[in-house]
């Protein structure tokens, strides 16, 4: 007589236990961005090699080296709660309603009836615009490299992603103008030598570069988006869309009126991490004020020369100027 195996139920095995001892299912974006950074505060070094090699040194210095840091990042949330399919989602969108924009504008030949004064002011002020975009963009990738949890590297890395939609549409449109008004506007020498050597882009040019040498990631994160980047979104997003308007074209001030949902993302997440951060350690209201006092004043007068580029223009209701930005995040952010 055989005997009949005992069977015994298994438990099935929770997908989400990583995540430790929690109460409730997790969403969908806790579940693709949670203790992705397997290598913070791993010992003896980040990643599994000599810990003297450049990169552990690096991490080790910039990163777990940082002045700010709080027991737990894991539990930090983007107020948006993107994933990558939501941001693509989402940019799709926002993206076809530019398309929209551009085809009408190339139907009437907007650029074509743009006085040469406008004109002029596009070619010093717009054109040239690719340079500080691409040191936002190329900071937001190193804050993202170098944050101590997904949660923060996404919202940094979609940032970036941001950067790269206002440089394509300048690209595009700088060469359209140069179809029309000259076709020097569109080489690299053009807006090289008023980036260069134009006196009003200077301070600007500095503030950028020495925002791209700045390593420990949290210094690198104030600078980046309690100061640097606010300026130049107040001066590009809100007071140039402004001059546009006033100059009659149109399409340009809704063009960089609809970046603003993009500059506004940015300051949620800036100020949700300040506030972290905050309630985590009180004590951090210091070094990262002290961060923010040396890195505003800086990018608020950087944007000042070229502010006066739009002199003239009528500022429209909800205009913020670059020192009323910075000044709002830091308000908002908890640091007084």
């Amino acid at each position: 007589m055989t005997e009949t195996p005992i069977r015994r139920e298994r438990k099935p095995i929770k997908t989400w236990s990583l995540l430790g001892d929690v109460k409730k299912v997790p969403s969908t974006y806790e579940v693709v961005t949670s203790k992705f950074h397997y290598h913070f505060r791993r010992e003896p070094a980040p990643f599994e090699l000599d810990p003297e090699t450049p990169i552990n040194k690096w991490y080790l210095q910039y990163r777990e080296g940082s002045p700010v840091q709080v027991d737990d990042w894991e539990q930090f949330r983007d107020p948006a709660r993107l994933t990558y399919r939501d941001y693509v989602s989402l940019q799709s969108q926002h993206e076809t309603y530019l398309d929209h924009l551009i085809d009408q504008a190339e139907r009437e030949d907007v650029i074509a009836s743009l006085s040469p004064e406008w004109v002029e002011t596009l070619g010093r002020f717009l054109i040239p615009m690719r340079f500080p975009l691409h040191t936002l963009q190329m900071t937001s990738l190193y804050v993202g490299q170098m944050a101590p949890s997904s949660f923060i590297t996404n919202c940094a890395n979609f940032q970036a992603a941001d950067e790269m939609r206002r440089i394509q549409r300048l690209a595009y449109w700088t060469k359209s103008l140069s179809l029309t008004h000259g076709e020097d506007l569109a080489t690299t020498a053009f807006a090289r030598d008023a980036w260069e050597g134009d006196p009003a882009w200077q301070p600007l040019r500095q503030a950028c570069e020495e925002m791209l040498a700045t390593y420990d990631w949290a210094e690198a994160w104030v600078a980046l988006d309690m100061a640097v980047k606010p300026a130049i979104d107040a001066l590009l997003d809100w007071q140039f869309a402004d001059a546009a308007r006033a100059q009659g074209d149109e399409f340009l001030a809704l063009m960089f009126q609809e970046f603003r949902n993009d500059a506004q993302r940015s300051a949620d997440w800036t100020i949700a991490l300040a506030k972290y951060a905050l309630a985590k350690d009180e004590g951090l209201a210091g070094v990262l004020g002290d961060w923010a006092d040396r890195w505003q004043p800086q990018a608020v007068e950087a944007t000042e020369p070229l502010s006066a580029m739009l002199s003239g223009s009528v500022p429209t209701e909800g205009t913020q100027s670059p020192a009323e930005r910075v000044e709002w995040i830091r308000a908002e952010s908890g640091l007084g």
